[in-house]
This record gives structure tokens, C-alpha cells and sequence, in this order.
């Protein structure tokens, strides 16, 4: 049963960012490290959006009206994330970067998924989007995640923080719809088992990804790692504050609207018009 807040309302934000404006290469407070881990995982966006949107509409047939206008919204919101994610990423390569490898990359793993039966597609799309909730959740409750960035960079990431929170349950929902008559433990099974190989090819993609752009920076070697460890697991450390939110998935009963954090939205959307208001 779904523990989405009936009062919700998943509200397409049609902004655009950074338009016409250069882009320094290490854009993230002159860090190369943190500006390649939000450029990788940018780069993963526009192919990985589509995939997310073709997944949870193959099983909206049926739902219920709550739940088929969340899908509705959900397709808006991640449409706009696309426009914008391929606007970012042009910047990226005008700044110097080849991304083809890691384009490449998200197809093949795209492709290797969609080979299979659309409940697959719809499986990793939920785990998907639970991780991307819980790294928005994240990015917008400690602002040290994206200080110095440039201000259109930054202001692109928060906006896609607030709506992967306000959309978090859908492709969840969606999942608890297209699954309604399997056994309880198969579907928690099915569920588990999915999110530990996402999990897998999150960290080892990212990872190769960062590692990669970090090479055209002609940065390397055991101390790059050391780098890299450090801004992962202390400062600011984004995959150790996020553990305990990824090991709740696995919890009987979880839903990703247990935690209501539609706090962050609101206290995101005054800071940003209390920066409006000081232009």
C-alpha cells in the first residue's frame, strides 16, 4: 500500500540555466574532484531520464487516478531535467572535456537492461530513483555539497534535488502496482537484488567515470584515490551520509515516503527567492 502523502503535489518547474554563460572547467569551487563526480553523473542524465520515463509509463495502464497523475507530472519533470542535463553537459564539453566514453557507457548499460522484460526496466528504475532521492535529499540538507559552485550550476542542481524529492515515490508506486499479485518475499527478493547490482554499477561507473575526466585533467595515481576517498566518505562525504537512508530500502515495510522531507523543497524554494529578491 502506498504511503505517498495524499496532499502532495509533484509541480513541474520549467526553468532553464545557464544559458549563453561560459563555464570554468572546474566549475565546483575550483575542486577537479567534486566537479567530476557532478559532471559524470550529469552525463548520465539525458539517456538515464528517458530510460526512467519509457519504464514507468509502460505500467500506468490500470493505475489508480492518484497515481496516474504523479505519473503524468513525474514525465513532465524529467522531460525538463533531460533539456537541462544536455544544456550542463554541453558546457562541460565547451570546457574542454570529451565525455564519448562515458556516454557509452550509460548505453551499454541501458541496453543490457532493456533486453530484458519491462519489469526489469521498471525494478532498476525504482532503485535508481531511490538513489537519486536520497543523494537530492543530501545535496539540498547540507549546502557545503555545492559550495562555491558557480551560481547557474548550482541553482541547475538544487532545482533537480527539489524535484526528485517531490517525485520520489512514483516510480515506487508504480513498482507496488505492476507487482500487486506477487507474493510478498518475491517481491522484497526481487526488489533487494536489483538495488545491490545498481548499487554495484552506480559506484563502479561513477567511479570510472570521475577517474576518467579526471585523467583529461592530467590528474592520477594513488593520491587522486586518496582525494577522491576523502570527498566521497569525509568531506563532504555525500556516500557516507547517504548509507543509512540506502540500507532502509532494504527494510520490510519501507516506502520512500516514510521520511517526509518536502521541508528541504520549501526551505530551498525561500532561499532561492530571497536570491532573486537581492539581485
Amino acid at each position: 500500500m502506498t504511503e505517498t502523502p495524499s496532499d502532495l503535489t509533484i509541480t513541474p518547474r520549467d526553468r532553464r540555466f545557464g544559458r549563453g554563460l561560459p563555464q570554468q572547467r572546474w566549475w565546483l569551487g575550483g575542486d577537479p574532484v567534486a566537479t567530476a563526480f557532478y559532471n559524470g553523473l550529469s552525463i548520465t542524465f539525458p539517456k538515464g531520464e528517458g530510460f526512467f520515463i519509457d519504464s514507468v509509463r509502460k505500467f500506468r495502464d490500470g493505475a489508480p487516478p492518484q497515481l496516474a497523475e504523479e505519473i503524468a507530472a513525474f514525465t513532465k519533470q524529467e522531460v525538463m531535467h533531460t533539456r537541462e542535463h544536455v544544456a550542463f553537459n554541453r558546457r562541460v564539453t565547451d570546457a574542454g572535456y570529451d565525455v564519448g566514453k562515458l556516454e557509452k557507457a550509460v548505453e551499454h548499460r541501458l541496453a543490457v537492461t532493456r533486453s530484458k522484460p519491462p519489469i526489469v526496466s521498471l525494478a532498476a528504475t525504482m532503485a535508481l530513483e531511490h538513489f537519486t532521492a536520497i543523494l537530492a535529499h543530501e545535496l539540498l540538507a547540507d549546502p557545503r555539497h555545492l559550495a562555491g559552485a558557480e551560481a547557474s550550476a548550482g541553482d541547475m542542481w538544487r532545482w533537480h534535488a527539489m524535484e526528485e524529492i517531490e517525485h520520489k515515490g512514483v516510480a515506487y508506486d508504480t513498482w507496488l502496482h505492476a507487482t500487486k499479485d506477487w507474493p510478498r518475499f518475491t517481491r522484497w527478493k526481487v526488489k533487494a537484488k536489483v538495488m545491490l547490482f545498481v548499487t554495484r554499477n552506480f559506484v563502479v561507473d561513477r567511479t570510472r567515470g570521475m577517474l576518467e575526466l579526471l585523467r583529461q585533467d592530467g590528474l592520477a595515481g594513488p593520491r587522486l584515490w586518496a582525494r577522491m576517498f576523502w570527498f566521497a566518505f569525509v568531506r563532504p562525504g555525500m556516500m557516507r551520509k547517504i548509507l543509512s537512508a540506502w540500507l532502509a530500502f532494504f527494510m520490510p515495510g519501507f516506502h520512500p515516503w516514510k521520511h517526509d522531507d518536502r521541508v528541504l523543497i520549501t526551505r530551498a524554494e525561500v532561499r532561492e527567492g530571497e536570491a532573486v529578491l537581492a539581485i
